[in-house]
């Protein structure tokens, strides 16, 4: 699922802007089904003080995304697999990047630590990484003292 695109001047895609009517429209669904589609778990738009729900840009392309779906003769639990895969997808790739930075941080402090302390001893201290050229797997370890 795509994140919906941010319009300079227009509501950011979090930002809950509109009512049931206009989502319904939006989508091209009924409004009982985004209100069906809420008790099942698969939206969950934000409520006003008095209760009403207000849906964001990224609900409202979730909510096409479902139709798309459903559309395409995917069932509702497939629907909700479907998209619980995706969530699961992107919280890897966010930890995948995450772990990415902390990886290049760490070969940064490494580099200039045997930059400043070239000397054997104080080098074999340091945790040693082995080939950074290499397109497989980093071993970072401590040597014994």
């Amino acid at each position: 699922m795509d994140a919906p695109v941010h319009r300079p001047g227009g509501p950011p895609p979090d930002a809950a802007v509109y009512v049931i009517s206009v989502a319904a429209e939006l989508t091209g669904l009924h409004p009982q089904t985004l209100r069906t589609y809420e008790r099942m778990g698969l939206i969950t738009p934000e409520r006003t003080a008095g209760g009403g729900r207000r849906y964001s840009g990224r609900d409202i392309e979730q909510l096409r995304e479902i139709a798309r779906l459903t559309g395409s003769g995917i069932g509702i639990e497939g629907v909700r697999r479907i998209m619980d895969l995706e969530h699961h997808a992107l919280a890897l790739e966010h930890r995948n990047a995450e772990l990415q930075a902390e990886l290049e941080a760490t070969r940064e402090a490494l580099r200039e630590a045997l930059s400043t302390r070239p000397s054997p001893v104080a080098a074999s201290r340091l945790p040693a990484l082995l080939r950074e050229q290499s397109p497989g797997p980093v071993v970072v370890w401590r040597r014994g003292r």
